[in-house]
């Protein structure tokens, strides 16, 4: 059994910034690889955000276990700083707009001279080809194009966002998956290559539902279906009322609907030919959401969860963020921790998804201030003097 992190002795150069490319690389970090998180002068804009109350959160959720340095990008000696440290790197991330490396002179064809064994990952919007990809790109905007707000909300309503940042944090995801994919490929052949991710592209597949539901219905169905199954094919299948919030039910197969029958007691009904098999359920679903609903708002969401889950009836309570924060079985895991950050006070911050056997999961070291590793970064690392630091920092450079 290793007991080793997958990713130690790999260093990552992260330009990454928001969500997208610093959720790809704190997955990275606590995989154990080294990330160099590089920002100009003023604070890659997530950290800026802190202004607002509240709003730092986000960069320190992401952003734990990196070395954090400071270079500007549009000085000579900036970019040539920029290549020393590709030398010496396996990986670089960044996730800005297409075009910008390039026109910074600092795009793959470039650092790929510098090192040939370089893994360039790159996340956008919609691409580094194609006739979208200079579209602003953010998570709001990509939501719109990708068709995810036309199937949020209820059909008789405009359409809204999905509240979490579902594509940014998916392009994280797809961006992380491509670079470990080029990584393997590096072990056998030493050589490095690009590797892109567009938001779009990587949020498509979760629409599945919804578009079977478009191409079954031959595009004449409403796209939005509330807490319904997207494609409208699951019956019961939706968030119902309780006497005190709410419960979400779902029956995928007749065994889970005879199961919440017989936790209704209403075992009768499976005679009934409206509710006995799926295609009848969901040809009848109105009724089926109103006898559900019905028995359902008799209960505390606790109390009806619990006889629910003595059934093996798949559901789960409504919580709200603060219920989540505080879940136990996450904190059980390590997926959540309380820390004490040095910024931003007691906090609950994320560990990775990702589970390495042999090793738990690695110890959370808070994102720093703004520059604090420069002097570790530049002179331990990459092994410039006292001097040569001196001398940056009074030109502007880091």
């Amino acid at each position: 059994m290793s007991a080793r992190y997958p990713l130690e002795g790999v260093t990552v150069i992260d330009l990454g910034q928001i969500y997208n490319g610093p959720y790809c690389t704190f997955m990275m970090a606590m995989a154990g690889a080294k990330i160099i998180k590089i920002e100009a002068k003023g604070g890659e804009n997530l950290r800026r955000r802190s202004v607002v109350g509240g709003a730092a959160l986000p960069f320190a959720m992401l952003n734990s276990n990196k070395n954090f340095v400071t270079l500007n990008l549009k000085s000579e000696k900036g970019k040539d700083l920029l290549k020393k440290m590709v030398v010496r790197g396996d990986v670089l991330v960044e996730n800005f707009a297409p075009g910008a490396m390039e026109r910074l002179g600092l795009g793959y064809d470039v650092l790929r001279q510098v090192n040939p064994r370089l893994i360039y990952g790159s996340g956008s919007g919609y691409g580094l080809s194609g006739p979208n990809k200079n579209y602003p790109a953010m998570d709001l905007t990509v939501q719109a194009m990708a068709g995810v707000m036309s199937v949020t909300g209820f059909p008789d309503r405009p359409p809204v966002k999905a509240g979490p940042a579902l594509c940014d944090f998916f392009g994280g995801v797809h961006l992380y998956a491509a670079i470990m994919t080029a990584l393997y490929e590096r072990e056998k052949t030493h050589v490095g290559r690009l590797v892109e991710v567009s938001m779009q592209e990587a949020v498509y597949a979760s629409l599945s539902s919804n578009l079977g539901l478009h191409y079954g219905s031959e595009g004449t169905a409403a796209p939005r279906t509330g807490n319904r199954h997207g494609g409208l094919a699951e019956a019961p299948y939706n968030v119902y009322p309780t006497n005190d919030g709410y419960i979400a039910i779902i029956c995928v197969s007749e065994v889970h609907w005879k199961s919440l029958l017989k936790a209704m007691t209403r075992e009768d009904l499976q005679a009934d030919a409206r509710f006995g098999n799926l295609k009848s359920r969901v040809e009848h679903m109105d009724e089926v959401d109103d006898l559900v609903a019905e028995f359902t708002g008799r209960f505390p969401k606790q109390v009806l969860f619990d006889l629910l889950m003595q059934h093996r009836v798949p559901c789960a309570p409504v919580r709200d963020l603060d219920d989540v924060v505080n879940d136990t079985h996450m904190h059980a895991r390590r997926a959540l921790e309380w820390v004490e950050h040095p910024m931003y006070g007691r906090v609950c911050l994320p560990n990775s998804p990702l589970r390495f056997d042999g090793v738990e999961p690695m110890a959370i070291q808070p994102s720093g201030e703004l520059g604090c590793d420069n002097e570790a970064i530049y002179g331990e690392w990459l092994g410039l003097s006292h001097i040569d630091i001196k001398n940056l920092i009074q030109e502007e450079v880091i």
